[in-house]
């Protein structure tokens, strides 16, 4: 592949995942980033900040999804359910990318300095969730509850997703957990 070849952070990422897989998230360099893209390493430095952020580039994006999200919930829904619809409309975004969302989970997982990013990345979803509650007038500690209740299931919800080797909905998935959630919380 030459350089004037388009979508250079879709390559950069991709032979970022491949060679983490492979080698090790560790043990791979920026240049080696780089050479398996046919890229510069400067290429990569214009894209990303560091090797990290490879994996964890599209945070803002799906936060904003989110907060627009439940922007857009009529006024009446109660906040939980605000923020179900909120986390349900993410299998949109989700829907052609089960695989590479699995391999990216799988990097993640096999390093305790990536899953602390993804940690800290679940908690600013969850300050952002809170945040545009409280903007639709829920108080707290009602908007942070259901901010970081959305957010868990969000992540049980992704994991199940990830496991099933089929075609899974991520947002029917999504409603299963919100719906189980709900029977946990009334005692059933």
């Amino acid at each position: 592949m030459g350089r004037w070849e388009p979508n250079a952070r879709g390559r950069l990422e991709k032979a970022a995942i491949e060679l983490y897989i492979e080698r090790g998230y560790e043990q791979t360099t920026v240049a080696e980033i780089a050479k398996r893209a046919g890229l510069t390493e400067r290429t990569f430095f214009r894209h990303f900040a560091d090797k990290r952020e490879v994996l964890f580039w599209g945070s803002g994006t799906l936060r904003d999804h989110l907060v627009n999200a439940v922007a857009a919930v009529p006024d009446s829904a109660a906040p939980i359910d605000v923020i179900a619809g909120a986390v349900e409309s993410i299998g949109a975004i989700f829907r052609e990318r089960h695989e590479s969302a699995r391999r990216r989970h799988t990097v993640i997982a096999a390093n305790a300095e990536l899953r602390e990013r993804e940690l800290i990345k679940l908690a600013s979803l969850s300050a952002a969730l809170a945040d545009a509650l409280r903007r639709r007038g829920v108080a707290d500690p009602a908007a942070s509850l259901a901010a970081e209740a959305g957010i868990a299931v969000f992540k049980i919800a992704f994991e199940r997703w990830i496991g099933d080797p089929g075609e899974p909905d991520m947002s029917q998935i999504v409603r299963e957990s919100f719906d189980e959630l709900k029977a946990v919380a009334a005692g059933r």
